[in-house]
């Protein structure tokens, strides 16, 4: 007799909180609750980078508070408690060395190492697939607008070839540094490749993007022939990535590779329009939430579709584009945790999904940072400022702590 699959529901916050304790569900629930309030998180968001610069006594505070909220330690030896903590309850991880905006030849060198060391440690762990990576981790910020820039003056047809025509315009000594970045790009595939760890570009603002972009697929037409290696990153809050996920695979056919792609909705946007309106351009970003989740749902209908040429992380923290994918897989009759899907939510939020979807047998991980808390005030100030602009996400994460510690309380 064939049974049908229990319904899916992202409301029993006993399976979402059994890893946590009393106490921490506690200070989880003061945090979300002063997050709730926006003119506490825009004082902290622009006060905090200036004490830690300042060189002010703060660390403490962050560090028992919003670091130990979202951030996995400030060493990579740091996250092994979170890491096996969650793989007790089949939570699997990306791991992401949460430096950005760097500068300097040394410092890119050494962020390359330090992805490279993260690669090497994830593959000793079995709850691991995947590693995280900014591109501005290793590459500077103002060559990559240029290279955009001039990616969008070139009258080539293909986003490749607006690339190489770019890379032309560059004069010798910035021809070589870029040289520099393939050449880092380059060897965290091969260990990335050689350790079987995924690899995921993050995504930048629009301005540095098109040259980010360009050089992943590149990476990808090597590394992603056999299995998937290399995944970007494609930010369905922008009005024209669906497009570009749909050539995107499109170019992997033509090519004959694996397409790796990462769906999220966005992390820029306040920014993105600030921008556009300072420098009277059409602004990048989708009219209205509902535009953007139609897209990011088709985006995740698209994939599906194509499963068998496209692995998807569908990085979400909506509850129905999650239950949107597993209803697809289970129309099409494929399993839970097949190799080319996977689900992912931010450490320190949305436990509610995470744990009730590998509950249900999906593939599905925390994405967890780690750095020295100077270094990730940038993740943590974007963490701060989402929970407070996006409609009702602080509201539901107090909502659900508050109904677990009931749940406590009566048993």
């Amino acid at each position: 007799m064939i049974t049908s699959p229990p319904v899916l529901s992202f409301d029993n916050t006993e399976i979402a909180f059994a890893h946590k304790t009393d106490k921490e569900l506690k200070e989880a629930h003061f945090l979300f609750n002063s997050m709730s309030y926006p003119w506490l998180v825009k004082l902290g968001t622009r006060l905090t980078p200036w004490a830690i610069k300042s060189g002010l006594p703060v660390k403490g505070i962050i560090r028992n508070t919003i670091f130990k909220q979202f951030v996995g330690g400030e060493t990579l030896e740091e996250t092994t408690l979170a890491v096996q903590r969650m793989a007790r309850y089949k939570v699997q991880v990306i791991l992401d060395y949460g430096v950005e905006g760097m500068s300097g030849e040394a410092s890119y060198d050494h962020a390359r190492n330090e992805f490279i060391r993260v690669i090497h440690f994830a593959a000793t762990q079995p709850n691991i697939p995947f590693m995280s990576v900014k591109v501005t981790g290793f590459a500077r910020f103002a060559l990559l607008e240029k290279l955009d820039a001039a990616m969008h003056v070139s009258g080539a047809d293909t986003l490749v070839k607006r690339y190489h025509a770019a890379l032309a315009t560059l004069p010798a000594t910035e021809q070589e540094e870029w040289e520099r970045v393939v050449a880092r790009f380059r060897t965290i595939c091969e260990a990335a490749q050689e350790a079987g760890v995924g690899f995921l570009v993050d995504a930048e603002e629009t301005w540095i993007q098109d040259p980010v972009d360009a050089l992943t697929m590149v990476m990808m037409d090597v590394y992603n022939r056999e299995k998937l290696v290399v995944y970007n990153t494609i930010q369905l809050y922008r009005h024209d990535r669906l497009a570009f996920l749909k050539k995107c695979g499109a170019a992997a056919v033509e090519r004959n590779f694996l397409l790796g792609v990462k769906l999220v909705r966005g992390a820029y946007m306040e920014k993105e329009r600030k921008r556009a309106t300072e420098m009277g351009y059409a602004s990048p970003i989708q009219p209205s939430k509902e535009s953007s989740d139609q897209d990011y749902n088709e985006a995740v209908s698209f994939c599906i579709d194509h499963i068998n040429r496209i692995g998807v992380i569908v990085a979400s923290h909506n509850e129905y584009s999650n239950l949107l994918a597993v209803q697809l897989l289970d129309e099409k009759g494929l399993p839970h945790h097949h190799p080319h899907i996977h689900f992912s939510q931010l450490y320190g939020m949305s436990d509610n999904i995470t744990y009730n979807l590998a509950k249900s047998g999906c593939s599905v991980s925390k994405y967890l940072p780690f750095g020295p808390i100077e270094d990730v005030i940038p993740y943590l100030m974007r963490r701060a400022q989402e929970n407070t602009s996006v409609k009702g996400q602080t509201g539901r994460e107090l909502a659900l702590i508050e109904k677990e510690l009931k749940r406590r309380r009566r048993n």
